[in-house]
């Protein structure tokens, strides 16, 4: 408490309270100022994209940061990995939002391939954040829980390292700097795990 304020809980489940506050008022502000238009919708799909991106990166890396730097930071990254990883699930859940608000107002079939790919990847959110409780848990079995999740991270990598890629290539050098960037920063992500592991 600091003159009579109290300090805001930025950990545990209230992180993702703050997560769905923050992601959903900028995706609000994007409508408003944009409208429900294709314009708007899109702007809301690129800004949560990288939202999702962040969160899903740093749940990706929050043991392997731990491992080879013991630090206040990254205990509270391990300690937190959980509510990271059922806030990218906020996220993303709102960029789906966006997803079938445009595919509603162009009144067009999306792309086979990326509905495959990306209701996969959906798939395994809705299991692993369903399975993120302790009840859930402990229902599902360390076991089987331990197989969801370490396969969930990668098909989730993937998805989303091949998506930033797609873009980045499609606009062609230099016209795509976040694409790229997004791209680079999960490659590296996932070297920093293999490092993590062989140390």
């Amino acid at each position: 408490e600091w003159l009579g304020v109290r300090r805001v809980r930025a950990s545990g489940w209230p992180l993702v309270g703050w997560t769905f506050l923050a992601v959903g008022g900028m995706a609000g502000a994007e409508l408003a100022v944009q409208g429900a238009t294709a314009e708007g919708l899109g702007l809301v799909l690129r800004s949560t994209a990288r939202s999702s991106a962040l969160l899903f990166g740093t749940a990706f890396t929050a043991s392997s940061l731990r491992r080879l730097h013991k630090a206040d930071w990254t205990a509270w990254l391990l300690r937190n990995r959980r509510y990271l990883g059922v806030s990218f699930a906020v996220s993303h859940t709102i960029h789906l939002a966006a997803i079938a608000g445009l595919v509603r107002l162009q009144d067009a079939p999306p792309d086979a391939g990326a509905l495959v790919v990306g209701g996969l990847a959906y798939l395994f959110i809705a299991a692993m954040t369903a399975t993120s409780f302790d009840r859930s848990a402990a229902w599902l079995g360390p076991r089987r829980w331990h197989a969801l999740h370490s396969s969930g991270v990668y098909v989730i990598w993937l998805v989303f390292t091949l998506t930033f890629a797609r873009v980045a290539l499609a606009a062609g050098p230099g016209r795509a700097p976040a694409a790229a960037l997004g791209a680079g920063l999960l490659v590296a992500a996932l070297g920093l795990r293999v490092y993590a592991k062989s140390r």
